[in-house]
């Protein structure tokens, strides 16, 4: 079983996005034990805050991790997986008892202390996607994965 933990800056605040999450979760129930952590976002004007505005999320985000925890920070530029490679990453590091942790940004992204903490940088994709989006497909695809390793007709 995958023992996982996301941690999301920002709510999810339209329906949509909390009925699809709900269904990835109950989805992932027999593959997972999993949380989900929301940091609250700092509101800023525009991009010349990122530094200022990320360190305050960072500061946030590592309050929730854990040190015997694989990091995963969802970056535009870091490696990216496809469904198979990324459930034998999952099955590997399960198999030895770890604890995951995906973090994903908010608006201007994640500062660079938590980039530099994370083992993994993993991209979803070269484009670049809304932050609530971007949860929900990670869950996808943790369902995904999960489905993959256990071998179920999900993934074809």
């Amino acid at each position: 079983m995958f023992k996982l933990t996301v941690i999301g800056v920002g709510k999810l605040k339209e329906s949509y996005w909390k009925e699809a999450e709900a269904e990835y979760l109950k989805r992932l129930k027999p593959y997972a034990k999993i949380s989900i952590v929301e940091i609250p976002e700092e509101s800023f004007k525009d991009q010349t805050e990122k530094e200022r505005i990320t360190l305050k999320e960072a500061e946030k985000i590592q309050k929730h991790l854990r040190p015997d925890a694989v990091i995963i920070a969802l970056h535009e530029r870091g490696n990216e997986y496809d469904s198979v490679t990324l459930s034998t990453f999952l099955e590997n590091q399960s198999s030895q008892g770890m604890h995951l942790i995906f973090i994903i940004g908010g608006s201007l992204g994640l500062h660079e202390s938590i980039l530099h903490r994370a083992r993994v940088q993993l991209a979803l994709s070269q484009l670049t996607f809304p932050h609530q989006m971007v949860r929900v497909i990670l869950l996808e695809q943790l369902y995904r994965a999960a489905t993959i390793s256990a071998n179920k007709q999900y993934h074809y």
